[in-house]
């Protein structure tokens, strides 16, 4: 009961206001308290020049009513004024209610994220030294950089979740991510390329090593960008790499399987449960239990624990991706996924971390297959249409293949398919799955959630590439 104490409500405060929330005949409430604290440090000029700093305070008051849901928050945690909140929750309902006599049990769940240091006990003077080193390393390591920016994000949650079935349960939920982006001058051309890696982790994230991979990255992305050229469009092969490819699961599929999207039959996957909708050695999993990743949370804004969660079993539609409402009208459990960026916002299906398992294909073998293609390599962004299917993927960098090998560089070009097609169509899939620790963050209605993705280098045999005519 040590949250209730941190936000200073008592058991007496939960029950009047879902006792409030219920008043109007909702079948349904619950309340999110939540105060975040969070820091920015930016490097800009070879100096740390930037700093900010910002609280997010209050509490949400949902109200379910068959299939309407009332919503209402406060950014402070007056009884008076989350009584009020309350009963504009309730207001989406009109009938008496008899309140239900609630028995309050805490729930204690697994730990997924552990903390050495947290950020609150940390300085500007012990973080600035960090960025400062992952700004000089990365002029160190090429001749050509001409400017970097460096940005680091940490943050502190404390979330404590209350319902009308008595359910209580509390997280402290850390989050730190560091990024850099290199510029880079050669012989007139000026390219640029960045890296970044984000966890649920506190201080002990801050390391030399980190600073190395991240310095690496960003170089190497960005001095191949001098020899890349864009390749000639069409229809052909695309190999994607392991890692940041995961991105094709997210778009193209994940967002397809969340239940909201199939309830009200909007998603092309809406008529395909339980059907087989690709290769039988394909399985997709979204999962929120993997240590400190960006993506894991210990149990969803709906108070559920996290868990690991099979969309695809054996090429079949196993499970969408659910909140609530979702898996009462499926009449199904709920899978963890019911997120929301803050207290101001009622939860919906959301990712956690979406992947590919692995297959038993060397990604040499799979390259070797490809007689004309491309080898997509960096992504940094995509979207979806959620009804048709259709994606769209920017691709920051990857190669050609000629005659099953990685020849020329190619560069900023978009890869064009449509979900179900492309993951019918993924004929191969590679023994090295890899999860994209980069700060991925997903959106959707307007909510920003973080997330991570990842995925074994596959075989998509035909995607339309956007590059010169």
């Amino acid at each position: 009961m040590e949250m209730i104490k941190y936000f200073e409500v008592s058991e007496e405060d939960l029950k009047k206001v879902i006792s409030e929330a219920l008043s109007k005949g909702g079948t349904y409430a619950d309340l999110y308290f939540e105060n975040t604290l969070s820091n920015n440090l930016s490097l800009r000029d070879g100096a740390v020049n930037e700093v900010s700093s910002d609280v997010d305070f209050g509490m949400g008051v949902r109200v379910l009513s068959g299939d309407k849901t009332g919503y209402a928050y406060t950014e402070n945690i007056r009884l008076e004024d989350m009584l009020k909140a309350a009963k504009t929750a309730a207001s989406i309902a009109n009938s008496a209610a008899e309140i239900p006599s609630m028995k309050i049990a805490e729930k204690v769940f697994t730990n997924h994220y552990r903390v050495e240091k947290s950020w609150e006990n940390v300085t500007i003077k012990d973080k600035a030294p960090y960025i400062q080193k992952l700004n000089d390393r990365i002029f160190e390591l090429n001749p050509n950089v001409v400017k970097v920016n460096v940005d680091l994000f940490d943050s502190s949650s404390y979330v404590l979740f209350f319902n009308s079935e008595g359910k209580l349960c509390a997280d402290f939920r850390p989050m730190v991510s560091l990024g850099a982006m290199c510029v880079m001058e050669k012989d007139g051309r000026i390219e640029n390329g960045s890296a970044s890696r984000s966890y649920r982790k506190g201080f002990e994230f801050l390391t030399d090593d980190i600073i190395e991979i991240i310095a690496r990255q960003a170089v190497q992305t960005t001095a191949l960008m001098f020899d890349a050229i864009k390749p000639k469009g069409g229809e052909m092969p695309v190999v994607m790499a392991a890692g940041s490819s995961g991105i094709l699961l997210h778009e193209a599929i994940g967002h397809s399987f969340e239940a909201d999207f199939n309830r009200k039959r909007v998603s092309i996957f809406s008529d395909k449960y339980g059907r087989q909708v690709c290769n039988g050695n394909i399985n997709i999993v979204d999962d929120g239990t993997i240590p400190e990743n960006r993506g894991t949370i210990n149990f969803d804004d709906e108070g559920i624990e996290s868990q690991k969660t099979y969309l695809v079993r054996e090429g079949k539609l196993s499970s969408y991706i659910h909140d609530r409402i979702s898996a009462e009208y499926y009449k199904v459990a709920p899978t963890g996924n019911g997120r929301r960026e803050s207290f101001r916002e009622a939860p919906l299906p959301r990712m956690r971390v979406t992947y590919m398992e692995n297959g038993n294909v060397a990604e040499s073998d799979i390259i070797a297959s490809v007689k004309n293609g491309i080898y997509a390599d960096t992504f940094s962004n995509g979207q979806v249409q959620i009804g048709a299917g259709d994606f769209t993927f920017f691709v920051k960098s990857g190669y050609l293949i000629e005659n099953g090998r990685l020849t020329q560089p190619v560069k900023d070009i978009n890869i064009i398919g449509n979900g179900p097609k492309a993951l019918a169509d993924i004929t191969m899939v590679g023994n090295n799955l890899k999860i994209d620790n980069s700060r991925w963050t997903c959106g959707k209605d307007g909510q920003g959630v973080p997330v991570s993705q990842g995925l074994p280098s596959v075989l998509v045999k035909k995607l339309t590439v956007g590059g010169t005519v």
